[in-house]
C-alpha cells in the first residue's frame, strides 16, 4: 500500500445563516460535528495551510468546536470548502466527489452492517470494485489477517467486542488500498483500558501498511503516543505544528501549553532579559530564572509554564535559586505516581507529579505541610500574555496513565 501526501492551502469552511430552503453559503444547512452555523456565519475552518507527508501518522488535536472534524470531512469530500484547495498527491481534489477520492474513513461508530459477517463487511467495497472472486477472497483474507481478525471472519458485529469491531472497520477501510486513511476519533467509543491497548496497535499497524494516517482526536494522550507530528487546533486555526515532543516541551502559547498535557501556568513579571537566552522573573516575592528564550520585555506581565513532572517538592527552608515556598493542599495517589497540589504564597496553585519510586520521604507530604517547590530553569518557559486573559486555569488535570503493553 502506497502512502499519499495531503496539502491544504488557505482551506476555509464557513457555515453561514441558514436560508428558508435549509441551504447556506457553504452549500449545506448543517455545520457538521465541529462548527455550528449561526446568524452572520461562522468559520469552522479558517484559512488553514498544512502539509502532511506520504506515510506519516499525523493528528489533528483540539477540543470540540475547534474545526478538526470539519477539516477531516473536507479532505474526505463530505463537505465542500468555501475557499482554498485540497491536494492529494499534488492533485487538486477540492471539487472531486467523495467516492472518487483515493481516501477512506474510519468513524467513531464504525458503521458496520449488523446483518453481514466480518468477512462480508470487509468485502463490501470490493464487491462494487469489479474484482474477481479469487482476488476478493485474497484481499479480504489479507486485510483480516493484518488486524488479527481472521478467526472471527464468520461472526457478525453483534458477536464481536468493541475492539474487534474497530479492527473490522479498519480492515474494511484498508482493503481498498487508499492513499490516505482518515480516522475520526475511532477509539472514542471504547473503555479507557482498551483505548490504551489499541492506540499502540494502531500505530504499529500504520507502520506496517505504510500509508498516510490522518487522525482526529481530542485526547492529548492518543496524539502524543501515536503521532509522527500533530497540529493543535483552536477556533478553526492551527495553533502549532510539530512532533509530540516539540509541541509538549516547547508550546507556542498558553493555549497549547494548557491543552496538550498537564501544565502549571503562573502569572509572572519579567525583571531582566539577557542576550544569552536567560531571563529573571518575579513570582510574588520570589525570583525565578529561566534558561529559555523570553518573548516578553522587562516590565511586561507574562506567564510562566512548567510541567508537573518537572516540579520538585523539597523540605521547607531549602536554599538555592528557583525555590518558592508553598503549602501542601492535597495529595492524590495515582498508582505509578503521586499528584501533589501545592498552594503558593501568591494564592496560585501548583501541581507536582512525583513518581512512586519507593522514596519514603513522600509519606510526610500530608495536607498543610510547608514545603519549597523547586522549578528548574531549564523546565521553566515564559509565554506572552497572562493566563487570565487567555481564559486558562493555573493548572490542568493530571495526565492519564502510561500506555499499556500491546495485548495479544
Amino acid at each position: 500500500m502506497a502512502g499519499g501526501s495531503i496539502e491544504l492551502t488557505g482551506l476555509t469552511k464557513r457555515f453561514g445563516k441558514v436560508t428558508a430552503d435549509g441551504a447556506g453559503p457553504g452549500g449545506t444547512g448543517s455545520a457538521g460535528a465541529d462548527g455550528p452555523g449561526g446568524p452572520g456565519g461562522h468559520a469552522a475552518v479558517d484559512s488553514i495551510d498544512l502539509l502532511v507527508s506520504s506515510g506519516e501518522f499525523f493528528s489533528l488535536l483540539g477540543p470540540s468546536g475547534c474545526g478538526k472534524t470539519t477539516t477531516l470531512r473536507l479532505i474526505a469530500g463530505f463537505e465542500q470548502p468555501t475557499a482554498g484547495r485540497i491536494l492529494l498527491d499534488g492533485v487538486d481534489v477540492s471539487g472531486v466527489p467523495a467516492h472518487k477520492r483515493n481516501v477512506n474513513t474510519v468513524f467513531q461508530s464504525y458503521a458496520l452492517f449488523p446483518f453481514l459477517s466480518a468477512f462480508d463487511n470487509v468485502a463490501f467495497g470490493l464487491r462494487h470494485a469489479r474484482v474477481t472472486k479469487a482476488e476478493l477472497r485474497t484481499r479480504v483474507g489479507d486485510a483480516l489477517d493484518l488486524v488479527s481478525m481472521s478467526s472471527f471472519a464468520s461472526r457478525r458485529p453483534g458477536q464481536l467486542s468493541g475492539g474487534q469491531q474497530q479492527r473490522v472497520a479498519l480492515a474494511r477501510a484498508l482493503v481498498l488500498n487508499p492513499a490516505v486513511l482518515l480516522l475520526d476519533e475511532p477509539l472514542g467509543a471504547l473503555d479507557a483500558k482498551l483505548r490504551r491497548t489499541l492506540k499502540v496497535e494502531l500505530k504499529a499497524l500504520q507502520e506496517r501498511v505504510g500509508i498516510t494516517f490522518l487522525y482526529v482526536t481530542h485526547d492529548q494522550e492518543e496524539a502524543l503516543t501515536m503521532s509522527d507530528r500533530l497540529a493543535v487546533m483552536n477556533a478553526g486555526r492551527i495553533a502549532q505544528i510539530g512532533t509530540p515532543r516539540e509541541v509538549y516541551e516547547e508550546p507556542a502559547d498558553a493555549y497549547v501549553a494548557d491543552f496538550l498535557g498537564a501544565a502549571n501556568l503562573m502569572d509572572v513579571s519579567v525583571s531582566e532579559r539577557s542576550a544569552g537566552s536567560h531571563a529573571t522573573l518575579k513570582l510574588g516575592d520570589s525570583t525565578l530564572l529561566t534558561s529559555h528564550d523570553c518573548p516578553a520585555a522587562p516590565g511586561d506581565a507574562a506567564h510562566a509554564v512548567i510541567r508537573p513532572e518537572r516540579v520538585r517538592v523539597e523540605e521547607h527552608g531549602s536554599a538555592g535559586q528557583n525555590r518558592v515556598p508553598a503549602l501542601v493542599e492535597r495529595v492524590v495517589f495515582l498508582g505509578a505516581a503521586t499528584q501533589v497540589m501545592l498552594r503558593l504564597a501568591t494564592g496560585a496553585s501548583l501541581q507536582a507529579l512525583l513518581q512512586n519510586d519507593g522514596d519514603a520521604d513522600r509519606a510526610g507530604l500530608a495536607q498543610g505541610t510547608p514545603v519549597h517547590a523547586y522549578l528548574p530553569p531549564d523546565a521553566l518557559r515564559v509565554l506572552p500574555g497572562s493566563p487570565a486573559s487567555a481564559g486558562l486555569t493555573s493548572s490542568s488535570p493530571a495526565p492519564a496513565a502510561a500506555a499499556a503493553p500491546l495485548a495479544s
